[in-house]
């Protein structure tokens, strides 16, 4: 495992790329050793300096739902992220796209939770019972290290993308609120557009097989470190497109067709 100064130094060189938007080395290449472990406490490090700035959590987001991407990246479990009070837009805002440094946008449901979750055996049917609504989402993803060694041309590894906070650089939340037992949040399916144009379309069963399981393992993950998913969260479940880059003058609309809509502009 990593050293706590130098969990503590990457976790600072992450906070530093995000203010000066300079990308920095892949971290897996600097410490070929690194563990999933090491990165989920760099992670942690850097929200501690977040919150210790007076950001304040409001949630958490999970990756790598889809067995593909898991395959893609040789792992057998999703990731997860912090959200922090300062990602979180809303339907039809105008973001600005500069304070990215590689945006790209996916497709997702996002729980907003009633009551708390906490693992080692939370269930789909708990995660089902504790929220009080669902909502379209968007996820905007972003990178403060770079993606591929512009040296070398190789590419980040899981360890880096968890260290990096799951990639996680803002959420868009839809208005139309949906409650559980009125929907098979299953068969929930999206039409993604850009400027005018469907560029992806998918299906919320796409992300573990229900949006709900992963949610469920997120509430078991974090048991081991004493954390739990608390009232009031927002938990965004996962992607069920891929994403797509996304830069200054792009206009995105989500459409959920019966469950709403979500829409946002790049300016």
């Amino acid at each position: 495992m990593l050293a706590q100064d130098t969990v503590v130094r990457l976790a600072q060189s992450l906070e530093d790329a995000e203010r000066t938007r300079e990308p920095i080395g892949i971290f897996s290449h600097a410490h070929p050793d690194i563990t999933i472990e090491d990165a989920y406490a760099i992670q942690r490090e850097w929200m501690r300096i977040k919150t210790a700035a007076g950001r304040k959590v409001v949630g958490h987001k999970i990756g790598l739902t889809s067995k593909a991407m898991q395959d893609a990246v040789g792992i057998t479990e999703p990731d997860y992220g912090v959200l922090l009070d300062d990602m979180l837009h809303h339907d039809g805002d105008a973001i600005e796209a500069s304070r990215f440094r590689g945006p790209r946008l996916e497709v997702e449901l996002a729980f907003i939770l009633g009551k708390p979750l906490s693992g080692p055996d939370c269930t789909l049917y708990d995660v089902l019972d504790a929220t009080r609504y669902v909502v379209p989402a968007l996820e905007i993803l972003d990178a403060r290290m770079h993606r591929v060694d512009p040296v070398t041309k190789r590419g980040r590894k899981v360890m880096d993308t968890i260290s990096d906070n799951a990639a996680n650089g803002a959420i868009v939340l839809g208005k139309r609120p949906l409650r559980v037992e009125e929907f098979d949040l299953r068969w929930i399916s999206a039409l993604l557009y850009a400027n005018g144009g469907i560029t992806e379309t998918g299906v919320a069963a796409g992300v573990l097989g229900h949006p709900a399981l992963g949610v469920a393992w997120l509430a078991n993950r974090l048991a081991p470190h004493g954390e739990h998913l608390a009232a009031g969260e927002i938990v965004l479940a996962g992607s069920f497109t891929r994403p797509i880059d996304v830069a200054a003058g792009d206009v995105i609309h989500a459409d959920y067709g019966p469950c709403g809509s979500v829409s946002c502009r790049f300016i």
